[in-house]
């Protein structure tokens, strides 16, 4: 192949083929996904490795030589799978990557083959050029990160460490992208993820005659454990990130941050769309999400099982499973499903100020504060081999899209802008890092 150097045509290539991941199930495209990239780094002079943890799980690696040598590499990693859509859900076809009002359509435009297709055009810029990047790059796009990355990152670092050759950093998804605070644009990088612990809960109870009267309802128990889970208010609770996010938002809004309720309200409601994914990263999180119970309407089953999707704070996991089992009551068994580290890396180091720097090259006297992600990314996977990991896919957003919502979201879209201005920041942020 000739491999294209348009961020949007390299978007729309990637989002066509449809990578869905349906969790322990296979999913119809990770690997013709992985063999796209990997053409494409072939016809950059590159050596790209794929592996493959089952068949057609593929992740792949690649070293990109920097000029100087003796630096701790430095990993640039995205992921190839995206959540499943259902056309008949959307405006238009969910992996058709139609252009529209100025804006990429398709499942995977935000999450994450924006980020893919900036990391394939700025590395084309640079190897055209004839430029180098400062120190070893790591290129890495894995498989499996929407389902913890079992499959993907996590069995790559278990399995084939060697292929991230000591690096020390590494940077990926969901940051560096605009917000707006008090009508200043402003960017936020993210240097902490909320850990993951999803939960299992299976309740007992006698089974029988749905015309009886039974106090020991499998049902009842998990419903009333469901419901208590879902509705418990967890206290306002901020990790060293967060805090500085939000003394940062005091500053530029002139108010006078204090660690309270009332004022972390105020100053959360003044980020506009993106208030919603912020506030969820000043307390753990717990909501019930899926349930299964029985097989006809009249029989009492004598089991049911339900999953709860818990986000905790760094260095909450015990408290928070502690609080669900309370929660849960004494008939229902809570189990771990799937648990993964929570993440908080330091703001002030070179890396991030290489970031800054790049960022203001495009966006003169913006503003750039940390923050945390409420969900969660590769980066837990690489942290177990040493590495820390940022959120840095720059993008350059209007005010007015709700962008938080298109994560997963029906009718996901990206600006082309937002693509070309993440490229021109990715590249400068390459050639400095």
């Amino acid at each position: 192949m000739t491999a294209s150097r348009d961020v949007v045509r390299i978007c729309q290539d990637l989002i066509r083929i449809d990578t869905s991941n349906y969790g322990d199930a296979p999913g119809p495209g990770e690997r013709a996904a992985a063999d796209y990239v990997a053409a494409y780094l072939t016809d950059l002079g590159l050596e790209p490795t794929i592996r493959e943890s089952e068949p057609g799980r593929a992740s792949l690696t690649c070293l990109w030589e920097g000029s100087d040598r003796t630096r701790p590499p430095l990993v640039v990693h995205g992921h190839l799978d995206v959540v499943p859509a259902f056309a008949d859900d959307w405006s238009v076809d969910p992996f058709g990557a139609e252009i529209k009002d100025g804006m990429v359509w398709g499942r995977g435009a935000v999450d994450m083959k924006n980020m893919d297709a900036m990391i394939l055009a700025s590395v084309a810029s640079m190897i055209d050029a004839g430029v180098k990047p400062p120190r070893d790059i790591v290129i890495a796009f894995f498989a499996d990160e929407e389902h913890g990355g079992a499959r993907g990152a996590k069995w790559m670092v278990e399995n084939h460490p060697e292929d991230f050759r000591g690096a020390t950093e590494a940077i990926s998804e969901v940051g560096g992208f605009s917000t707006y605070v008090n009508g200043r644009r402003a960017y936020l990088v993210q240097t902490a993820e909320k850990g993951i612990q999803w939960l299992r809960l299976v309740a007992d109870g006698q089974q029988g005659h749905g015309s009886l009267i039974h106090e020991d309802n499998a049902v009842t128990h998990l419903a009333g454990a469901l419901a208590r889970i879902g509705q418990y208010e967890w206290p306002l609770e901020m990790s060293p990130t967060v805090e500085q996010l939000l003394r940062g938002i005091a500053d530029l809004t002139d108010v006078e941050f204090e660690p309270t309720e009332e004022c972390v309200a105020k100053l959360i409601d003044g980020l506009g769309a993106n208030a919603r994914m912020i506030a969820a990263t000043v307390r753990n999180t717990s909501n019930p999400t899926m349930m299964d119970a029985g097989y006809k309407t009249n029989v009492i089953p004598d089991t049911a099982t339900g999953f709860v999707d818990t986000r905790y704070l760094p260095g909450q996991q015990e408290t928070v499973l502690r609080k669900i089992e309370e929660l849960a009551g004494s008939h229902v068994k809570v189990e771990n499903y799937i648990t993964e580290r929570s993440l908080e890396v330091p703001f002030d180091v070179p890396l991030v100020d290489k970031m800054i720097a790049a960022l203001g090259a495009e966006d003169p006297d913006a503003p750039v504060l940390p923050y945390a992600l409420m969900g969660g990314t590769d980066n837990k996977h690489l942290a177990s081999i040493g590495i820390a990991g940022y959120g840095f896919a720059p993008l350059q957003l209007p005010e007015d899209l709700d962008f938080p919502s298109l994560f997963h979201g029906i009718d996901e879209r990206i600006p082309v802008e937002s693509l070309h201005f993440g490229e021109r920041v990715l590249t400068a942020f390459l050639k400095d890092c």
